[in-house]
């Protein structure tokens, strides 16, 4: 186990939760990310960000990200036999490319639904819900994107033009705008009021 996997591990007895945020490798959406953490940082809530290579990663305005680790060690960042309270996929432009065809990504966030936990995803992101079968007629926010509208709908979704959707712990969010809004509804959802 590495130095960080163990500094995260230590500290994990000072936070009331577990958040995972899963970003683009590269183009992911700045603001989202920052609203985010911003939001969870007020309870304080733990975020464990992960990419898929874990290298550091490249902002859509150029902010810098150095992950916690890659996605596919996402069960040795957190404590044996426990799932993250809530799982959240940053959008961004680089999700077409970095989030739609990872193979781990639909497993950890049907895993976490099924234990109970909260899922979230945002903008071009939300497409990361569809291809993990947990939109099936669920009412979704989108981008102003055809394709990404076109996969959520073949997926069974009812794509909304609302700002925010939030129904059976399941929460998607369809613009740059929405991070403090999703951070705040998963706060809901987890019993932070």
């Amino acid at each position: 186990m590495s130095s960080s996997s163990r500094q995260i591990l230590s500290s994990r007895k000072f936070f009331p939760a577990i958040i995972l945020l899963v970003i683009p490798q590269n183009r992911f959406c700045d603001q989202q990310l920052s609203e985010l953490k911003s939001v969870f940082e007020e309870i304080p809530l733990e975020s464990i960000i992960l990419s898929k290579s874990g290298n550091d990663a490249v902002g859509e305005k150029k902010t810098k990200v150095h992950p916690d680790g890659i996605l596919v060690d996402w069960d040795k960042m957190s404590l044996p036999n426990k799932k993250y309270d809530a799982v959240v996929v940053v959008g961004g432009k680089g999700a077409k490319n970095s989030i739609w065809n990872d193979p781990i990504l639909p497993q950890i966030l049907t895993d976490h639904f099924r234990a109970g936990k909260v899922v979230a995803a945002l903008g071009l992101s939300v497409v990361s819900l569809a291809r993990a079968g947990l939109l099936t007629r669920q009412t979704t926010s989108s981008p102003d994107d055809e394709t990404c509208i076109r996969e959520l709908e073949d997926a069974g979704a009812f794509v909304v033009a609302d700002a925010l959707t939030s129904s059976n712990r399941i929460v998607t969010a369809g613009d740059d705008s929405g991070g403090r809004a999703v951070g705040k509804k998963i706060l809901e959802l987890l019993g932070f009021n």
